[in-house]
C-alpha cells in the first residue's frame, strides 16, 4: 500500500513540475490500478462458486410463475468474458434457464435504433425507483411508465419494435443470438404459456397503457412478444457475453463491430446501473458499483464498462427477484478484482 501511494505521490510530484507528460503519468496510475484486473482465471471463479454454493437456501425460486417453480434450486453457474475475448465459465454452464428480465436491455436497444432515443424516452422516464419490478409506478397518474426496465415500460419498449405478429420478438430473439453468437437460442413454449395464462398484471398494465395511447392496435400480440421474450433459454455464458457486449460499445466478444455504437451502450448501462436491480439498485450500486441486470428466472448479466462481462446464475431469489447466490458471487469476483466503478 505504501509502495503505491509512493508511486503516485512521486508522480504527481513530477508531474508539477514537468518532468513527467500528464497523458504518461494517467496511464502509468491507471496500468497500477488496473494490475488487478487482469484476465479472470477458472481457479478464481472455483473459489467464489464454492463458497457461496450453499446461498440458495436463504432464497426462493419464484413460483408466482409456475414453470419457474420447477427449477432446482441448487443450481449454480458463474462465466466471465475477458477483456481479451477469453470465456471461462464454472458449475452447471450446461444449465438452461429463462431470461426474463434480462431480455429488457435488448429490446431497449432495438427499439432505440429503430425510434431513436428520443422517441422511446418521451413514451417513459430515464428515473429509478423504490418500487418492485411489478409495480404500476406512477402509470395511474402521469400515464407513462418509469423507466424500460420495470414490467410496464419493458412491454412498452417492446411495443415499440416495428413489424406485425411475432415479428418484434423475432427480432429480440435473433439479437441475442446475436450477442451470445449462439444460433441455437430459442424461447420454452411451457414458459410462455405459464406466462401469458397468468401474467394479468402485465396485462393490466398493457390495457392502462393502451388507454393512456401509448400502445396501438387490437387483441394482445404486442404483449404476448414480451412474454415471449421473458421466455428465451439462454445460459450463465449466454449472459456473459451479453454482459460484455454492452460493456464494450456494443461489440461482440469475438470482435465482430457490426452494432459497434458507444452512445447506445452507455444509454443500456446507465439503465443497467441506475434500475437493473429494481428496488434494490441503489443499494447494489453501492455494493457492487456496476451495471447489471437481474432476471427472475436466476440470472444476472454483469458489464464492466471497457472491460468484460459476468453472467451468474441460481434460481432461488431474495425479496426483491434477485439471485442470492448470484448476487454474492458476483459481489465477491468485485472485491476480489476491484471491478467497481467507484474503486
Amino acid at each position: 500500500m505504501r509502495k503505491n501511494f509512493r508511486l503516485v505521490a512521486c508522480v504527481i510530484g513530477l508531474i508539477c513540475c514537468g518532468s513527467i507528460p500528464v497523458a504518461f503519468a494517467q496511464n502509468g496510475i491507471q496500468n497500477q490500478q488496473g494490475a488487478k484486473t487482469a484476465i479472470i482465471d477458472k481457479a478464481l471463479l472455483d473459489k467464489i462458486l464454492d463458497k457461496n454454493r450453499q446461498s440458495f437456501k436463504e432464497g426462493k425460486v419464484a413460483d408466482y410463475i409456475p414453470e419457474l417453480g420447477k427449477a432446482n434450486a441448487s443450481s449454480i453457474a458463474l462465466s466471465v468474458v475477458n477483456r481479451d475475448g477469453t470465456i471461462v465459465s464454472i458449475g452447471d454452464v450446461q444449465q438452461r434457464f429463462t431470461i426474463q428480465s434480462i431480455s429488457k436491455i435488448v429490446s431497449l436497444m432495438i427499439a432505440v435504433l429503430e425510434n431513436g432515443e428520443q422517441v422511446v424516452f418521451n413514451n417513459m422516464g430515464y428515473y429509478g425507483t423504490d418500487k418492485p419490478f411489478n409495480h404500476f409506478a406512477n402509470l395511474e397518474t402521469s400515464g407513462k411508465p418509469l423507466n424500460p426496465m420495470m414490467n410496464a415500460g419493458a412491454i412498452l419498449t417492446t411495443s415499440l419494435i416495428k413489424g406485425t405478429g411475432e415479428e418484434p420478438f423475432l427480432k429480440i430473439r435473433n439479437m441475442i443470438r446475436f450477442i451470445t453468437n449462439n444460433e441455437k437460442i430459442d424461447y420454452s413454449k411451457s414458459v410462455y404459456n405459464s406466462e401469458r395464462e397468468t401474467g394479468n398484471r402485465n396485462r393490466g398494465m398493457f390495457y392502462l397503457m393502451r388507454n393512456n395511447g401509448l400502445i396501438d392496435g387490437e387483441g394482445e400480440d404486442k404483449l404476448n412478444n414480451y412474454f415471449k421474450q421473458c421466455s428465451i433459454e439462454i445460459t450463465a455464458e449466454d449472459l456473459a457475453k451479453i454482459g460484455f457486449f454492452f460493456a464494450n460499445h456494443c461489440v461482440r466478444y469475438d470482435g465482430n463491430k457490426q452494432y459497434n455504437n458507444p452512445s447506445l451502450s452507455q444509454l443500456v448501462q446507465s439503465q443497467m446501473l441506475i434500475a437493473g436491480m429494481y428496488e434494490f439498485s441503489g443499494e447494489y450500486a453501492r455494493t457492487v458499483g456496476l451495471p447489471s441486470k437481474s432476471g427472475v428466472g436466476g440470472g444476472i448479466a454483469v458489464s464492466v464498462p471497457n472491460k468484460m462481462g459476468i453472467g451468474a446464475y441460481s434460481p432461488a431469489l431474495d425479496q426483491h427477484g434477485n439471485s442470492v447466490a448470484a448476487y454474492r458471487m458476483i459481489l465477491d469476483l468485485v472485491k476480489e478484482k476491484s471491478l467497481s466503478l467507484f474503486y
